[in-house]
């Protein structure tokens, strides 16, 4: 793993030559954590193009894995941030051909398949996550590509004629000249959702490169053009599925399942240094370890966080699990104080803002890992593949519901089950939750109660999904002189397309809150760290077989992941997995009313907020009030605000 930047100048005499390498080295100096073990640069002959690598050294760790690096025949030159799983199988057809290697590496193996078969034609046939940049000296055409699912990020823009681009947006930050004002339009997002889908970025005119995308820049143009090219797409996947599903029984569902995993988890587990996993005691992660443990010829290193919060602890559970695996078992107490500690660095750490509470703890296991292990596999992706979040039978159910109930009569229940605060929810559900037949819930009843509330005046199964995700209903009346991009109301137009209503919503948490919320998280918490992470869900092979499957396959009853628990069944008994699903969220909302209500209140204030001129005071402190009052629990609103406020503050400092 690694990390990638690079200038392409279509106007190089304004680029003095002099500078080229300290502007390239400056570049990747911002992104050292993300490949400590190698720097190296590379400039065109004629000055068009300068990329620049920070390498993490994973697969062949000698001088002969060094980048960029050039292509056999001489076409090609690549910075390359990834891994390509099946590279063994590609290298040994491209020897077959004639193809000759140096070293060991997936990298020279890559450039080697773009040299024989063409880059769309390598990308068919290469599974991998990976951001990379290849510039073509026969066609002197610079192409950023990005992995099919964004696990790897890739940021560009245009600076006095020059594409800048980089792995993380605070090297593009660094290139002289460069200035970026703040995108109101993207505020907008990061206050609905938490986080900033592709292709915005908090910037103006400053892009993110989709998954699964291509965009193609010639030296040889006057101006700049061209918009990234999909090669691959979540979105056909998904339709394709839909229309011609899987035919066999659920018993071969389950034995296909289980053999893609299989492959899936032997492809990452090929590395030339130590390699462990993430294991929270759940269905993803648990059947990750037991697919890599059932794969290790030893025990593999487990890693774990618990919780001072016993109603989000799941430390028992993992080591249940990893004492029945046989895994070489680390366990990290997420104190409050180190959570707390961790807060300030949050707008450094995760670049741009982004309001995912679960950061926190994600953080504190990547910097635990990074102690023992260079690799970390992880089971992110499996909710948004299998069909794991609450939300999905929530959100059925809930719209089977309304659409039998009059308005008027759900309008009035809303009203009702906001009149009560969400403590006395909760103190009413603690005590339901101890009569026979009743269980207690991991998670709060009064943030549950009035999450209802606001699903149950939604016209549409659209709304009800939006209102399941939004932090904010309406950010524009927030943000001033907010305007949403289009890309939301493009997200809820697939709805159309199927009849189910759970359908749409796997799909749109796959185009937005897989690639720009979970692996964001997952992507920089640990490359903080310098620690590779992983996903053998998210092999795109799992990914189109789980379109194929039925619905009832992935959800059944009020249980997700059906598939993908009668794999894990083959390994780990059921009664050490079945629980409720807990998330990986710290205790926000009681952290902001206590020992964060200081600093959140410094970064709130109204005076404050009316000078920078970004967000409206006066609704903003309507909710803070009422937070802190213990009237609503507006936790996600206002993390996703104040993650904002922290980013403004940080760069006023610099």
């Amino acid at each position: 793993m690694c990390g990638i930047v690079g200038v392409l100048s279509l106007n190089p005499s304004a680029w003095a030559e002099h500078s080229r390498e300290t502007v390239i080295a400056r570049m990747a100096s911002t992104v050292r954590h993300r490949g400590p073990d190698d720097y190296g640069h590379w400039t065109d002959e004629a000055g068009h193009v300068a990329l620049g690598h920070q390498r993490l050294a994973i697969l062949d760790t000698s001088h002969l894995g060094h980048q960029p690096m050039m292509s056999h025949l001489g076409r090609y030159v690549l910075t390359y941030n990834g891994e390509i799983y099946n590279f063994r199988t590609l290298r040994s057809e491209l020897a077959a051909s004639g193809s000759a290697f140096r070293g060991n590496s997936d990298t020279e193996v890559l450039l080697g398949a773009i040299e024989s078969w063409g880059l769309e034609a390598a990308l068919a046939r290469a599974s991998g996550m990976f951001a990379f940049a290849l510039w073509d000296k026969q066609k002197r055409e610079l192409s950023l590509v990005r992995d099919r699912l964004g696990e790897k990020p890739l940021y560009y823009t245009w600076v006095s004629g020059n594409l800048v681009f980089g792995s993380e947006l605070k090297a593009l930050l660094t290139y002289p000249d460069a200035t970026f004002d703040y995108s109101r339009s993207a505020l907008s997002l990061l206050l609905r959702l938490g986080y900033i889908p592709a292709p915005y970025t908090i910037y103006q005119n400053v892009w993110k490169v989709p998954a699964g995308c291509i965009l193609r820049i010639s030296a040889d143009s006057s101006s700049r053009h061209g918009e990234p090219q999909p090669y691959w797409s979540l979105r056909d996947v998904a339709f394709r599925g839909v229309t011609d599903p899987f035919a066999g029984s659920e018993e071969e569902a389950v034995e296909e399942l289980t053999r893609l995993l299989e492959v899936s988890t032997r492809g990452r587990l090929e590395s030339d240094v130590p390699i462990g996993a993430f294991l929270s005691g759940g269905v993803d992660s648990s059947t990750v370890v037991a697919l890599a443990q059932a794969e290790s010829g030893e025990p593999i290193k487990t890693f774990t966080v618990a919780m001072d919060d016993h109603r989000l602890d799941e430390a028992a559970d993992a080591h249940a699990v990893a004492r029945h695996l046989g895994t070489d078992h680390h366990e990290i107490r997420c104190t409050e104080r180190e959570a707390l500690e961790l807060v300030p660095q949050l707008s450094t750490l995760y670049d741009e803002p982004f309001a995912d509470p679960s950061q926190i703890p994600t953080a504190l296991i990547s910097r635990l890992a990074r102690q023992h292990v260079t690799v970390c596999l992880s089971g992110d992706g499996g909710d948004e593949v299998f069909g794991g979040y609450n939300r999905y039978v929530l959100g059925g159910m809930a719209w089977r519901y309304m659409r039998r109930t009059p308005s008027a009569m759900r309008w009035l229940m809303s009203r009702m089950l906001y009149a009560v605060r969400p403590d006395a929810w909760d103190r009413i559900g603690t005590i339901a939750g101890r009569l026979p037949g009743i269980s207690d819930s991991q998670r709060s009843y009064g943030v549950k109660a009035h999450k209802l509330a606001r699903l149950l005046t939604a016209t549409n199964s659209q709304e009800v999904y939006s209102r399941l995700v939004s932090h904010w209903n309406d950010p524009n009346e927030v943000v001033v002189d907010g305007s949403e991009p289009g890309s939301w109301a493009d997200i809820l137009s697939v709805w159309s397309s199927f009849a189910d209503p759970i359908a749409p919503m796997l799909l749109a948490d796959g185009l937005v809150t897989l690639p720009d919320d979970m692996l964001v998280k997952v992507d920089r918490a640990s490359m903080a760290y310098s620690l590779e992470t992983r996903l053998p869900l998210l092999d795109p092979a799992i990914v189109e077989f789980a379109w194929q499957l039925p619905m009832d396959m992935k959800i059944r009853g009020s249980t997700g992941k059906w598939v993908l628990r009668k794999v894990l069944d083959k390994f780990v008994p059921r009664e050490l997995i079945d629980r409720p699903k807990s998330g990986f969220d710290p205790p926000l909302g009681d952290w902001l009313r206590g020992p964060l209500r200081d600093w959140a209140e410094e970064l709130l204030d109204p005076r404050r907020l009316t000078e920078q001129g970004f967000l409206d005071p006066t609704k903003v402190r309507q909710r803070w009030r009422q937070h802190v009052s213990g009237a609503r629990n507006h936790d996600y609103a206002l993390w996703a605000v104040l993650m904002f406020q922290a980013h403004v503050e940080s760069r006023t400092k610099v």
